[in-house]
């Protein structure tokens, strides 16, 4: 989980890209955050309508796929070519968070009912409390990966001629991550297996 979380992310970079140079307001940048949790919790919905019978190493296999394909539309935007697709900045900023935000939730609730279906009687809040703590260092240390990338390529608050490439890395990066899940996936449906049947009694 730690690993999976921790590969590095163009979020700084990305929002003086979106204030600087495509000038959102910060009343626009509200709106994104508001249809961004509106996502997340129809991503949530998602799972737990369709996919949560799904093995969990198989949905956290296939999101991680399904990101970078999805995470490389932010390369549209900052190259600008949703100008000269006739989509306007703003449409394709809202379209784009939303979708990967409902991406990213159905990716983590997995995780959540693993956790649930493992932990033993009387130490829940412990339990939800240290896989916080392993989900918040995890960002944490994304966030300063995303930072040495930034400053080793050169993006600026006012140079974004290497954004292209930040967001490029920031996205394939989590493709390394594919063969650890594939190899803990054994491990990972033994002990989901019993706890599943117990809650299918």
């Amino acid at each position: 989980l730690f690993l999976w979380q921790s590969t590095p992310n163009a979020d700084s970079a990305l929002f003086f890209f979106n204030t600087n140079e495509l000038h959102f307001a910060p009343e626009f940048l509200g709106r994104v955050r508001l249809v961004a949790s509106a996502a997340g919790l129809a991503g949530t919905v998602i799972y737990q309508r369709f996919l949560r019978k799904v093995p969990v190493s198989d949905v956290l296999f296939g999101t991680t796929l399904l990101s970078v394909p999805m995470g490389l539309t932010q390369l549209i935007l900052v190259t600008h070519a949703n100008r000269a697709l006739g989509i306007d900045d703003s449409l394709f900023a809202l379209t784009d968070s939303a979708l990967l935000t409902a991406l990213g939730y159905v990716g983590f609730m997995p995780t959540l009912v693993l956790a649930a279906r493992l932990c033993p009687p009387g130490i829940e809040g412990a339990l939800f409390a240290t896989l916080m703590s392993v989900y918040n260092g995890a960002n944490l240390v994304s966030t300063e990966l995303g930072a040495v990338l930034t400053k080793w390529l050169g993006v600026t608050e006012s140079d974004f001629s290497n954004l292209p490439m930040l967001v490029a890395i920031c996205n394939l990066v989590p493709l390394l991550t594919l063969p650890l899940i594939a190899a803990t996936k054994p491990i990972v449906e033994a002990q989901a297996r019993p706890a599943a049947e117990k809650d299918g009694e």
